[in-house]
C-alpha cells in the first residue's frame, strides 16, 4: 500500500525520518508545521519534490489548515505533540494540546473519509505509576496518571492516547486506528533540532553530566521507529486495527551502560564522558538547585524494561541493537558540530 499520507508535526525528529523513508518508498506526503516560514529549511532536510512533499500550516490548538492538509490523503500518521524543555507550571500546557490535537486530527481524518490512522503515542503511556516492584512492561500496561510523581508530559501522552481510542470507539469504529509507543529515541540527527532524548548522549559527550546517576531508559533508533510507523501504515487492516505497538530495542540501558559504549568506541572523542557514579544523595542535592534534575528522583534505581515482541511478531519489525543507535547518535552530534570534542 502506498498513496498520500498526512504526517503531522513535520519538523519533529521522528516525523522527519518517517517522511524521508515514506518518500523513498513512493508515498506522497502532506505535512504540517506551525509556520510555513520553515518550509525551505525543512525541505532541504527532508528531500522530495514540490509534488511529492507539500507543507501546510496547522496547529494542535486550532482547526485552521487541517482540512486542507488532509485533502486527498489516504492515511494519517499523527506525530505532533508538545514536549517541554522544562516541567511546566501548569500541566495543562501539555495535556490540553496533546489531547485536543489528537482529537482534532481524528475528526478531520474522519471527515475526509480516511480509514488508516497511525498515532505516535509513547512508552510514557505504558510504564509509569505502577508499583515499585514492577519492571517489565508490554502493550497491555497503561500508566496510572493518578499515581504520585507522574510528570505532566507522561500524563499528556497517556491522556491523549486514551482520548483518541475513546473517540474512535464512539465515532469511527470502522477506522483502522493503532498507536506506536516509542521509548527513548536515539540515532543520527539531521540538524541541531532533535528529540529531547538525544540530549542524554549530548550531555555525556560534552561533560555537562559530571557523574553518572543510577537511572536508565530503553532505547530505540529513529530509523527503526520510523520504519515501525510505516509498517503500521502499510499493513493489512485486520493486522493493525485497534493495536498498540511498543518500539524498543534490546535491554534496558542504564546511563552507565550508555557511557561505557561511548568510552569503549569513540576513543579521544569520549574524553569528557564521565566514568564515576553519582550517589543517590548527590542526585537529590542536585535537584534542589537544578529543577530539571528533579525528574530523575523518581527514576533512581528503577528499571522500566519494555518488550517489542508484539511489533516484531505482528509487523515483522526488526530493530537494530541499542549500541549502534548510541554510537550513530554520538558520531552525528560530533559531525554536525552540536558537540565539540
Amino acid at each position: 500500500m502506498t498513496g498520500t499520507v498526512f504526517v503531522s508535526g513535520g519538523s519533529g525528529y521522528i516525523a522527519g525520518e518517517t517522511i524521508r523513508q515514506l518518500l523513498a518508498r513512493g508515498w506522497a506526503v502532506h505535512t504540517s508545521v506551525r509556520s510555513l516560514s520553515r518550509e525551505a529549511e525543512l525541505r532541504a532536510q527532508l528531500g522530495g519534490t514540490a509534488e511529492s512533499l507539500k507543507f501546510f500550516a496547522a496547529d494542535l490548538t486550532s482547526d485552521h489548515g487541517w482540512a486542507e492538509a488532509m485533502a486527498g490523503c489516504d492515511a494519517v500518521c499523527h506525530m505532533a505533540s508538545p514536549f517541554p524543555s522544562a516541567v511546566p507550571k501548569d500541566e495543562n500546557e501539555l495535556i490540553v494540546p496533546a489531547r485536543e490535537g489528537a482529537l482534532r486530527a481524528l475528526r478531520f481524518a474522519h471527515a475526509a473519509g480516511i480509514r488508516r490512522f497511525v498515532m505516535t503515542s509513547s512508552a510514557a503511556a505504558i510504564a509509569y505509576g505502577h508499583p515499585p516492584g514492577k519492571s517489565q512492561y508490554d502493550e497491555s500496561d497503561w500508566t496510572n496518571i493518578d499515581a504520585p510523581g507522574v510528570q505532566p508530559y507522561i500524563k499528556s501522552k497517556t491522556i491523549a492516547e486514551r482520548a483518541a481510542r475513546d473517540w474512535v470507539a464512539a465515532n469511527a469504529p470502522e477506522m483502522d486506528y493503532c498507536a506506536v509507543c516509542p521509548v527513548a529515541v536515539l540515532g543520527p540527527v539531521a540538524s541541531g533540532d532533535f528529540a529531547a532524548s538525544i540530549e542524554i548522549v549530548e550531555r555525556l559527550l560534552n561533560g555537562s553530566i559530571p557523574a553518572i546517576p543510577n537511572v536508565g531508559f530503553s532505547v530505540v533508533d529513529v530509523r527503526d521507529i520510523a520504519d515501525l510507523h510505516i509498517r503500521a501504515l502499510e499493513a493489512p487492516a485486520a493486522t493493525i486495527h485497534g493495536e498498540r505497538f511498543i518500539g524498543s530495542s534490546g535491554p534496558f540501558q542504564k546511563f552507565a551502560d550508555v557511557a561505557r559504549v561511548l568510552r569503549d568506541n569513540l576513543g579521544p572523542q569520549a574524553r569528557k564522558v564521565p566514568s564515576r557514579n553519582m550517589p543517590n544523595w548527590g542526585v537529590r542535592l542536585l535537584a534542589m538547585v537544578m529543577p530539571p534534575a528533579r525528574q530523575l528522583l523518581g527514576e533512581l534505581g528503577r528499571v522500566r524494561a519494555t518488550s517489542s515482541a508484539h511489533a516484531q511478531a505482528v509487523l515483522g519489525w526488526s530493530p537494530r541493537p541499542p549500541e549502534e543507535s548510541i554510537l550513530d547518535c554520538a558520531r552525528s552530534l560530533i559531525e554536525k558540530g552540536v558537540v565539540k570534542v
